[in-house]
């Protein structure tokens, strides 16, 4: 039913993204579809710009590709069947345009943790839940 699945992930927690990733992974399985993986970098602030390094956005995304190639790997899917994305710019947007760009059938997202500060879901899935022209599955974060 669903054969190409976007999973946004937040690498800085990627424990967080675990539930939403086992979910795109299982549903992939039981259609033959494919899974990418894409994680947004935030622009940096003109404001903060002369405090980084030149070539900072630059190490942000060598980083980012290292690290999502470890999580895409460990999915233990065949390479023709998952892949990744770095992009850089508004989390929401960005997710929006590549579930656009993939023509995706569906949007996997973990939700925040539960807590007063959490208890709505997030700006970023919020929007994305609105706006997505495709199916969106939100899975909720398990209590431990």
């Amino acid at each position: 039913m669903y054969r190409r699945i976007l999973v946004p992930i937040d690498l800085s927690d990627v424990e967080l993204a675990k539930p939403a990733i086992a979910t795109a992974l299982m549903m992939a399985r039981e259609s033959n579809g494919s899974v990418r993986l894409v994680n947004v970098l935030p622009v940096t602030p003109v404001m903060l710009a002369e405090y980084v390094p030149p070539d900072f956005e630059a190490q942000q995304r060598v980083s980012a590709e290292e690290a999502i190639a470890i999580v895409a790997r460990e999915t233990g899917l065949a390479p023709d069947k998952i892949s990744t994305a770095v992009l850089q710019g508004n989390v929401d947007r960005e997710i929006l345009d590549e579930a656009k760009r993939m023509r995706a059938d569906l949007i996997v997202m973990s939700s925040h943790r539960t807590g007063v500060r959490t208890y709505f879901l997030g700006s970023n899935a919020g929007h994305v839940v609105r706006y997505a022209a495709c199916s969106v599955l939100v899975v909720r974060q398990q209590a431990g």
